[in-house]
């Protein structure tokens, strides 16, 4: 679960360069546009600069937009309460985020991207059987992956314990109910407090171990004939139902 050694495109090499994480930028011969912007953050941080040949870039997959960095690696959460200390100084309720076996990296991508946008605290994710932060993942996080805090845990079951003790609501979520029936809706529960919502594997869901540790499980309510979203597609319904709750709250 460490940061991978190159990251590609704009912004998340545009993001590693401001939080001083390159050791050396890659840009493609005759790439303009959005240079000068990569050129002034390397040249401020005395960040060494290499015109690749084309070929360079074929290692990356499409949207690699000729641009590449060379990073050192991030520096992750080293517990729960260092998260919490996040949203206290804040002045804010804790909303944290944690994932049980996310194995698609751009799931996770997308999930952290999303989450950033919304304001959540920090991401709780498994050092094993789990997508980890790798150039898909900063690039389909569109650098978000750079700016979210992230703690690694053996098991998130751990930190569910403990952030339980802390006071934190833990909330199961589902992308639909596979039994056919609407389950508890999101906005049928208070969210507005310190909470972590919990997001299932593609293919599994929620382990049991985990559900066990929930206060509530919640599921969305699907209209049509397909029987679960995408766990990417569900976090955001999730995440911005918390959102709302907590801005129509009168003190905030």
């Amino acid at each position: 679960m460490h940061s991978p050694e190159l990251v590609y495109g704009v912004n998340p090499v545009l993001e590693v360069l401001k939080a001083g994480r390159a050791v050396r930028l890659y840009i493609g011969q005759g790439r303009k546009e959005k240079v000068p912007a990569l050129l002034k953050e390397a040249g401020r941080r005395k960040i060494p600069v290499e015109f690749a040949a084309p070929e360079f870039f074929n290692r990356f997959p499409k949207g690699h937009q000729s641009v590449a960095a060379m990073v050192k690696e991030k520096k992750l959460a080293e517990s729960a309460r260092e998260l919490l200390e996040i949203a206290r100084k804040k002045g804010e309720p804790p909303f944290l985020i944690a994932l049980d076996e996310v194995e698609d990296p751009r799931n996770l991508g997308a999930i952290m991207r999303t989450a950033y946008a919304a304001g959540v605290h920090g991401l709780i994710i498994q050092k094993h059987r789990q997508a980890g932060l790798s150039p898909e993942v900063y690039k389909t996080s569109a650098g978000a992956a750079e700016r979210l805090p992230v703690l690694v845990e053996a098991n998130i079951k751990y930190a569910l314990d403990r952030l339980k003790e802390e006071g934190l609501l833990i909330i199961g979520a589902e992308g639909g109910d596979e039994r056919g029936g609407i389950g508890i809706a999101p906005w049928d529960v208070d969210l507005s407090g310190p909470l972590v919502l919990v997001l299932g594997g593609e293919d599994t869901g929620i382990r049991k171990v985990v559900k066990e540790r929930c206060d509530h499980i919640l599921s969305l309510p699907l209209a049509g004939d397909i029987g679960s979203l995408n766990v990417s597609v569900a976090a955001g319904a999730f995440i911005f139902e918390i959102l709302r709750q907590r801005r129509s709250k009168p003190d905030k």
